[in-house]
């Protein structure tokens, strides 16, 4: 039987036309990302993605820190990702969650700090997020209460009804405030802390950015949120101050890293290697705080907010692996006592 494409005579223009076609659908793939980034920033990342790589078509899912963890483990006979994306370390380092993902090397990964990469490979952080109270100066000033320095000054009684917080249960950042605190004070005395904090609180919110948010338009007066959302706030005119909190700044990386199931690694690998390059280091001082990649400037809203260009002046010196372990014993023992 004759080929049915010797039928007619092709076009040697349209030949090429085809063939480049082909092989652009070749290496065209497909990549499932799983993430806890924000919103905003995963469109702005994903965007300059595509620039850089158009054949790749990248799906995200996007959920809180604390939902993600659960997802990933009810998929885990069957995971329908490639890549997590920019998810907290402490929950990367659940040994169930690192079972599931395989050694990659990605392209600039040398480049980072020690701290900032596994030992075996696994994982990688080109971002992260730190503790920061969001003041509403207008608020406090009304109620003629002074701006709070610590966290020890935040449990005064006068800050009643005044404080929201991100739950630990749902947020990232929600946790690392409680982690930090823990790890620093010492376990009797950072419970018995919690629970004086607690009496000031009105309320915990899921998301770690929204207290900043309730802060900002007025509702409280103080929200214990992360940099980046004080930082924002300032720069788009609210009368909000950001406070590093000197007894405890605690702070959370973001990691990456390659599923070991992945169906499609060549892509996976690609979009783990660009999460590294110029392109996206350019972008990530505008969501972020902590940058990890050498040379990364500092943002302008960084700089007009305080933050310190040297953050090793300012961070609590987290045991992430710590932070892991005793991940599920503390958010039992909060939900128990504090939770509400």
């Amino acid at each position: 039987m004759k080929n049915p494409l010797s039928l007619r005579p092709v076009h040697h223009g349209l030949t090429a036309l085809i063939l480049s076609a082909a092989a652009c659908l070749a290496h065209a793939g497909t990549v499932t990302v799983y993430t806890a980034l924000e919103e905003d920033e995963i469109k702005d990342y994903v965007a300059a993605a595509k620039k850089d790589m158009p054949d790749i078509d990248v799906k995200v899912l996007r959920l809180s820190t604390g939902d993600l963890g659960p997802r990933i483990l009810a998929e885990a006979a069957n995971p329908q990702h490639d890549v997590i994306w920019g998810w907290a370390v402490t929950n990367m380092l659940d040994p169930r969650v690192a079972a599931l993902l395989e050694p990659y090397a990605a392209k600039g990964r040398e480049a980072l700090d020690a701290k900032y990469r596994a030992e075996d490979g696994k994982w990688f952080a080109t971002t992260g997020y730190m503790a920061a109270f969001c003041v509403n100066t207008e608020v406090l000033k009304a109620k003629k209460l002074p701006v709070p320095r610590t966290w020890a000054e935040l449990a005064d009684p006068i800050y009643k009804g005044e404080v929201v917080m991100p739950n630990p249960v749902s947020s990232g950042t929600g946790y690392l405030q409680i982690a930090a605190l823990l790890q620093g004070k010492g376990e009797e005395e950072g419970w018995k802390y919690l629970k004086t904090l607690d009496g000031n609180v009105a309320q915990y919110i899921k998301s770690g950015s929204r207290p900043c948010k309730a802060a900002r338009s007025g509702e409280f007066g103080i929200g214990t949120s992360l940099a980046f959302a004080a930082m924002q706030s300032i720069e788009e005119g609210y009368p909000v101050e950001m406070v590093i909190p000197s007894d405890g700044a605690g702070y959370e990386l973001e990691a990456s890293g390659l599923m070991a199931s992945s169906r499609n690694k060549a892509d996976a690998q690609r979009f783990l290697d660009w999460t590294l390059s110029p392109s996206a280091a350019a972008l990530y001082g505008k969501y972020k705080e902590i940058v990890t990649i050498p040379g990364t400037p500092q943002s302008k809203a960084a700089r007009e907010a305080g933050l310190p260009e040297d953050l090793s002046t300012v961070l609590f010196p987290m045991d992430f692996a710590q932070s892991a372990r005793d991940r599920e014993t503390i958010l039992s023992t909060w939900q128990k006592t504090i939770g509400r």
